[in-house]
């Protein structure tokens, strides 16, 4: 892990701190103890008072990362990544499969609109052609997974709002309308700072970081269905891209 932090960068101090201790659970520089080391320390170690150190902790710990036990320190709570094949058939129900045992899906919101030129694209639409655009959330194990904005042609998928809302399914959504099956055609994978958008919705804290995938899913006869930018947890979220 590095060393001092950098001031006057606009990115608060605390902030930076609990990267660089997030960054090194993730790399399993405190594997041996299973502890992260003292508040006096870590603030030898960046540079900083206590009080910073303090609040970084405190971070992590609103996420589930750490936890402070009283007369021992701090803790690393070891809650293994949950695994998220991406293959031609993704699936959020059957990839997460038995690692949750229980699984939500919540529509936060939805609107019609006129697909701009990024989603006409995607969806191989027409510019200004009606689309359905919806917001959720997965859960598992009450946890926040992924949170995800979603296109669908609006003429084949008018009611997909209501269907979601029953379904709790993209894929059991999808049935209502006749769709049995469906295939990933296209998936690309970034990785970011959440946005106060994320923060809220995966119930994370500043400085957190998101995978985030962009992904066209087609019917059998390649007609793209849906496009969905979505945005998972890397503290709870791993991928593994399988052919």
């Amino acid at each position: 892990m590095a060393g001092q932090v950098q001031r006057q960068t606009g990115v608060a101090l605390w902030r930076q701190i609990a990267d660089r201790i997030r960054q090194a659970i993730s790399a399993g520089v405190y594997d041996e103890a299973g502890m992260v080391p003292p508040e006096t320390v870590l603030a030898l170690q960046f540079g900083v008072n206590r009080h910073t150190v303090r609040s970084a902790i405190a971070a992590l710990a609103q996420e589930g990362i750490v936890r402070a036990v009283q007369g021992r320190g701090t803790l690393i709570e070891r809650k293994e990544r949950l695994n998220f094949p991406i293959t031609r058939r993704t699936r959020f129900t059957t990839g997460i499969g038995e690692q949750a045992r229980e699984m939500r899906g919540l529509l936060l919101g939805h609107s019609e609109e006129r697909a701009d030129d990024e989603v006409a694209r995607w969806l191989k639409l027409r510019q200004g052609t009606p689309v359905i655009r919806m917001e959720t959330v997965r859960k598992a194990d009450n946890r926040p997974v992924s949170c995800a904005t979603a296109w669908f042609p609006a003429e084949r998928f008018a009611g997909m709002p209501a269907a979601y809302e029953k379904t709790e399914s993209i894929t059991r959504a999808f049935a209502e309308f006749g769709l049995s099956d469906y295939v990933r055609a296209t998936t690309e994978v970034t990785a970011a700072h959440a946005d106060a958008a994320d923060l809220a919705a995966l119930e994370l804290t500043p400085g957190a970081i998101v995978l985030i995938t962009k992904a066209m899913n087609t019917d059998l006869k390649g007609v793209p269905v849906q496009y969905a930018i979505s945005r998972f947890s890397a503290d709870r979220v791993q991928f593994t891209i399988e052919n």
